[in-house]
């Protein structure tokens, strides 16, 4: 990937956001990211033309508005943003939501640890992964 382009968090828990953004600070992650707090906001941020296409988006699925599957479904039925990775990054452990995370094509599912130290190290494992590979236009 060695891409520039920016991540989207989709989160409504400023705890949650707040935490990432720490984790991506003290990782010296370069990427921005774009904070957008359910389906409905990061849809129409998306499909906003003057919106960078990020290089991955990070998903919660418990969201007020659009939550995450509905969100999923919206943005895999859209020709031009359903390449985008996806990865949930949630507190549901439910087999419900995985299964359906993953019929909406999620590049991965991850539950949120609970403790800092574990969940930067999540943080740095997603972004070592995306990094190492090849993204679509």
């Amino acid at each position: 990937m060695q891409t520039k382009r920016p991540f989207i968090l989709i989160e409504d828990d400023e705890v949650d956001i707040l935490s990432v953004m720490r984790a991506f600070k003290e990782l010296n992650i370069p990427n921005k990211i774009e904070v957008v707090k359910n389906g409905q906001e990061a849809l129409e941020y998306l499909e906003n033309v003057k919106t960078i296409k990020p290089s991955l988006i990070l998903l919660d699925l418990n969201m007020p508005k659009m939550n995450g599957i509905e969100f999923l479904k919206q943005i895999k039925a859209n020709d031009k943003l359903k390449s985008i990775p996806i990865v949930v990054l949630t507190t549901s452990s439910n087999n419900v939501d995985i299964n359906k995370s993953f019929e909406n094509s999620v590049a991965g599912y991850i539950v949120k640890p609970m403790d800092f130290t574990s969940f930067k190290e999540v943080i740095r494992k997603v972004y070592d992964y995306w990094q190492t590979c090849e993204l679509p236009d």
